[in-house]
This record gives structure tokens, C-alpha cells and sequence, in this order.
């Protein structure tokens, strides 16, 4: 019996593991992400906008960016919920969004990528903790 109390707490700590964001593995994801983004104090517009402070900006509003009209009348404001649902399904999420993504559907990599993206705050410095 005391093995498999002991099995289930190894479990349950490891599902704890899994469940935290991890910056280092989100800027592996993030690699693909950088044909279009940049992040960080040099960066600029590419075919999508920076993701410099990207939580809890309105959607559509990046200084020096075309957005599609879909995007900038979303109304949606970036938080971590909004982003999920729109990494993995940007078309879904804001339909007429000109981001060609198939989507990211990994759950883990998703957190992982959102502790990369809040790291950056609108200047592209270390956001504040």
C-alpha cells in the first residue's frame, strides 16, 4: 500500500513539473515564431508586428503596423487565456486575422512560450516581475 501512495505523490509532483512555464524552452519554441516576430530591444516589424509587451496590450494597436481590420476591431486584449486560444487557432480565434499559422496545439510548449513572450516588456527590456 505504501508503494502505491508513494507512486501517486511522484505522480502528482511530476504533473506539478510539467504544468510550470519554462522561459529557456519557450525561446526554442519562439524559433519559430522569428520568421515573422522579434522580440527584444532591437526589434522591428517583419511580416507580423513585435511581441515586445504583448500582455495585456490591446490587440492591433503596434505602432508602424498593417493590420488586417479583423484584428485591429477584435476588442480581444492579450492575456495569457486570449493568447492560447489564439496560438492555437488564430483563425478561429480572430477570423480574417492576416497571421498564416497552422497553429501551436502542445500544451506544455504553449506555457513554455508564454514565460518567453512575458519576459519582454514594451521596450523590449526585462518586464517587471
Amino acid at each position: 500500500m505504501m508503494r502505491v501512495v508513494l507512486a501517486a505523490l511522484v505522480l502528482l509532483a511530476g504533473s506539478g513539473a510539467a504544468l510550470a512555464q519554462d522561459a529557456a524552452a519557450g525561446e526554442v519554441v519562439f524559433r519559430q515564431c522569428r520568421a515573422c516576430h522579434q522580440v527584444g530591444p532591437t526589434a522591428r516589424n517583419l511580416v507580423g508586428p513585435v511581441l515586445n509587451g504583448l500582455f495585456g496590450r490591446k490587440a492591433g494597436t503596434v505602432e508602424g503596423y498593417s493590420y488586417s481590420a479583423a484584428n485591429k476591431n477584435s476588442g480581444l486584449v492579450w492575456d495569457e487565456a486570449v493568447f492560447r486560444d489564439y496560438i492555437r487557432d488564430p483563425r478561429g480565434t480572430i477570423p480574417g486575422t492576416k497571421m498564416i499559422y497552422a497553429g501551436l496545439k502542445d500544451e506544455q510548449r504553449i506555457r513554455d512560450l508564454i514565460a518567453f513572450l512575458k519576459q519582454f516588456d514594451g521596450t523590449g527590456g526585462p518586464a517587471a516581475k
